[in-house]
């Protein structure tokens, strides 16, 4: 019996391989098969170069639970071990025996796995003792079984065996009696073992027998070892990979398309990405993309494979070349990482415009689930943005899509103000925007349909990528205001009757909370509405971007700012106009002229410093404020009077949806009255 110690730098590696090296305990079961289907590849390399001339014999891979004995088995029938081969490969931690295989038969070798050398003592993550029995494929070759209690003394001796290969046997500790379930077993082997290319076997197949599941004669093969991305795609029809996606995502509806990757310089990479329905909103799930390593699972969190907005996409991504830590469980930012993401960012986009050029009708039918996938990439990457621009639609009202140039070929010639910006016109609600819509289709202008939950943010980006251009939300002025065609024709009100007008209009207003009006006059046209609410742009997008972005959180807490724009030209406003002016001008005129002179004599004390003509400015100030409180005093009791003022403001504010509770009661009951 041979005895000895372990060779590593410090008496702790056991402790630390237990709680740290790995970053989940469960992993410990896909090292170790890996490494049996490491053992089987080599033996099948051997054999096809004529170095060993043997019966390959029965190749799979087997674990075995023995839940009496409290044992988990993994089982091969590979290149197994001499007592050299473990002493070399086991006994001094981390030299891998699958880097140094590489360097030999790289251009022959089946696909190889480990590279580190450290999978085989995950299994201490789970086991008291860990026994080894190996039979080398070497002639002559004596069995050989290696014990060790998880402290760095182990034992090895010569022992009887008669097949080829390599029995690793856990003896699970206490802590992880699940391990000897066979249930848990199988989810382990189906999560990180369904595509290895050695079959695995675990358990017995089952079948339906009196009321219960039991166990057949049959072995149950846990993997399929021919998965669909390293087929060719000429041999793959859509069914396939519509199966496929289902066997990855059950009960999901079938996906829009898909991508199907396959390079292999200056990397390796295969893979299928698939196009889900998405709902519209944007939940990035990060357990949609799996990444696998020469078909064994590694992990699903891919952040560093795959750009952040592809999050949204699903399907299977296999490469040996993308570098991960020790344990094969995070992802190592560096250059091929970032060769192989910007690789996939130009092979979807590509992928995209082949499908538009191909068959246009069937991508605009796609466009409503795939525009919040197309804007998220179009925002968070810049190369992904600039590929899209060509294929990227928009939509108008109509439900008609056209690319970036198309339309503006089609409104620039209707749509550039006096300043030469195109303007695009836009509404998020057809419904609740349809008398803006319409005033600005009756001037023949297109309106596109922007309600998409980035549209705001898309917008920003459009008006940065495409020059002379500006999107404004039809609601957001007055038509003639949304595209100035020429200079603005003001209200010809004079001081007095503006100021009269913009108090009565200003106090028949309701309490809306959460939002400010401010009163405005322009000359529009006499057939255009007496009354309209028109809401900010800028600030509406601010609160809109704020509601998305924590960052903008001042934002969002401000409250709505929208304009009642009176018509001067409305024959209704102007009967108000000239009604007020008959009741009102006599009593406010004195008082604005009162407070126009208080006023110029403030100005003159301002820069004053003398004592006196501050007290004096104060003394002003105060007569001022009275007198106009008594001014607004006079035109809101009027105003109140005059239903037809409070009739036009409810009439623009029930156009806006605006309008509730009460208020509406009481806006029905008036209309009535005045009926």
């Amino acid at each position: 019996m041979q005895k000895g110690t372990i060779g590593v730098t410090t008496e702790n590696i056991f402790p630390v391989i237990k709680k740290f090296l790995y970053s989940d305990h469960e992993i410990f079961l896909r090292e170790l098969v890996s490494n049996a289907i490491d053992a089987t590849q080599k033996l099948k390399t051997l054999s096809s170069c004529g170095e060993y001339n043997g019966e390959l014999g029965d190749m799979n891979v087997r674990v075995s639970v023995d839940k009496e004995a409290g044992t988990l088995t993994v089982s091969d029938h590979g290149i197994g071990m001499t007592a050299d081969d473990i002493d070399k490969y086991i006994n001094q931690i981390a030299f891998s025996g699958a880097e140094e295989f590489l360097k030999k038969y790289k251009d022959s070798a089946n696909a190889i796995i480990g590279h580190f050398g450290l999978g085989f003592y995950s299994a201490f993550m789970v086991a008291k003792k860990v026994v080894i029995r190996s039979l080398s494929y070497k002639e002559g070759a004596k069995a050989v079984q290696w014990e060790c209690d998880g402290s760095p003394e182990f034992s090895m001796d010569e022992i009887e065996k008669s097949e080829r290969g390599t029995d690793i046997i856990l003896y699970i500790d206490d802590d992880n009696k699940n391990y000897l379930e066979q249930t848990e077993i199988n989810a382990l082997l189906k999560k990180y073992c369904r595509f290895l290319p050695v079959p695995v076997v675990s358990g017995k197949e089952q079948e339906w027998k009196d009321g219960k599941y039991v166990d057949t004669d049959r072995d149950r093969v846990i993997n399929s070892t021919e998965p669909l991305w390293l087929k060719k795609p000429a041999d793959l029809k859509d069914e396939d990979y519509l199966k496929f996606y289902h066997d990855l995502y059950p009960d999901q509806d079938d996906p829009l398309f898909w991508i199907h990757l396959n390079v292999d310089y200056p990397f390796t990479l295969t893979g299928i990405l698939y196009f889900p329905k998405i709902k519209n909103n944007i939940e990035v799930t990060k357990n949609r993309i799996q990444l696998y390593c020469n078909q064994v699972y590694v992990t699903d969190s891919v952040e560093g494979v795959v750009p952040e907005f592809m999050m949204l996409l699903q399907g299977v991504i296999d490469s040996p070349d993308i570098p991960l830590n020790v344990s094969r469980s995070y992802l190592q930012s560096d250059a091929a990482v970032k060769k192989i993401s910007g690789y996939i960012t130009k092979k979807v986009a590509s992928r995209l415009d082949d499908i538009f050029k191909n068959d246009r009708k069937d991508f605009e039918s796609k466009w409503d689930d795939i525009k919040i996938f197309i804007e998220y990439g179009m925002l968070t990457n810049e190369k992904f943005c600039d590929a899209a621009m060509k294929f990227a639609l928009l939509k108008d009202v109509e439900d008609k899509h056209f690319t970036l140039e198309e339309y503006r070929t089609l409104i620039a010639s209707q749509q550039t103000d006096k300043d030469g910006t195109v303007v695009y016109l836009y509404a998020t609600d057809k419904t609740a925007q349809y008398d803006y819509l319409r005033s600005a289709q009756q001037r023949g202008y297109s309106v596109l349909l922007m309600d998409g939950q980035l549209d705001s943010h898309f917008i920003g980006l459009l008006e940065q990528k495409v020059e002379k251009s500006h999107f404004v939300r039809v609601d957001s002025d007055i038509i003639d205001n949304l595209i100035r065609k020429e200079d603005k024709k003001e209200a010809e009100l004079t001081p007095t009757e503006r100021t009269i007008l913009s108090s009565m209009f200003q106090s028949q207003i309701p309490a809306t909370e959460g939002a400010n009006f401010i009163v405005a006059f322009e000359a529009l046209a006499a057939n255009d509405s007496p009354v309209v609410i028109t809401q900010n742009e800028y600030m509406r997008r601010m609160k809109e971007m704020a509601a998305m972005q924590p960052g903008m959180n001042f934002y969002g807490e401000l409250p709505d700012s929208y304009n009642v724009i009176v018509n001067t030209e409305h024959p209704l406003v102007k009967r108000v106009k000239e009604a007020a002016d008959a009741a009102l001008t006599e009593k406010v005129q004195p008082m604005q002229d009162d407070i126009d002179a208080k006023n110029a004599e403030i100005t003159k004390l301002r820069d004053s410093k003398e004592e006196a003509d501050k007290a004096k400015t104060l003394e002003l100030e105060k007569e001022v404020s009275g007198l106009r409180d008594n001014m607004n005093k006079e035109i809101h009791e009027y105003a109140a009077s005059q239903p037809l003022v409070k009739q036009l403001i409810d009439l623009a504010l029930l156009g806006n949806g605006l309008l509730k509770g009460a208020q509406l009661s009481e806006f029905i009951r008036r209309s009535v009255d005045l009926l």
